[in-house]
């Protein structure tokens, strides 16, 4: 079975039947197939506490089995749905990082006229500072979407199925992100340029 990357279209493997009698061998093999990319789109949210959120999400699966419905769409927008929800009991602690990754990155960037940095580095330093802080700015429900989109790689009708919404609204909302995030950089790249 190969992994999905770039949010094409699922296969049919990915519609299990988890009613039938031996749902730890289906689990088994959901678990092999998704564990993976799973924790590390956690782990770039939520760092360690990722393996305990892979952990959890598929303990949440197991005990909802009988919820899920392989027509409404694939096992890994399921899983991702599943994640995404418990991501957001989280989400003071995610914000904490974003805003912690901001004053490291501001704090690198600060070192610039050091002789030891090199330029790239300090530019990625700002641009990481840039994007963590405007990460923070978003609503949970832009930040999510964006995420799944860039981070998990999933398309628009999967981010749909695991957060329950209309594709249409994943589209507007990666639209007012995207505008944003650029509206944002670009201001930035002003201010910055106007300090030199």
């Amino acid at each position: 079975m190969t992994e999905h990357a770039g949010g094409g279209a699922a296969d049919a493997d990915d519609r299990p039947d988890l009613s039938g009698p031996h749902p730890s061998r289906l689990f088994g093999q959901l678990f092999d197939r998704h564990s993976r990319p799973l924790h590390r789109y956690l782990a770039r949210r939520v760092g360690d506490l990722a393996d305990d959120l892979v952990g959890e999400t598929f303990l949440i699966a197991f005990q909802t089995r009988a919820g899920y419905d392989p027509g409404r769409g694939t096992a890994r927008s399921w899983l991702y749905g599943i994640a995404t929800n418990l991501l957001r009991r989280h989400v003071r602690q995610e914000v904490r990082g974003l805003r912690a990754a901001a004053r490291a990155a501001g704090s690198a960037a600060g070192a610039e006229g050091h002789e030891n940095r090199v330029a790239d580095q300090v530019d990625a330093s700002a641009r990481a500072r840039l994007l963590a802080g405007a990460l923070v700015e978003l609503d949970t429900g832009d930040r999510d979407v964006l995420l799944l989109t860039s981070w998990a790689g999933l398309d628009s009708n999967e981010v749909a199925e695991a957060l329950g919404i209309p594709v249409g609204t994943v589209r507007s909302r990666l639209h007012r992100v995207r505008r944003r995030l650029r509206s944002h950089a670009s201001t930035t790249e002003h201010t910055r340029s106007g300090d030199e």
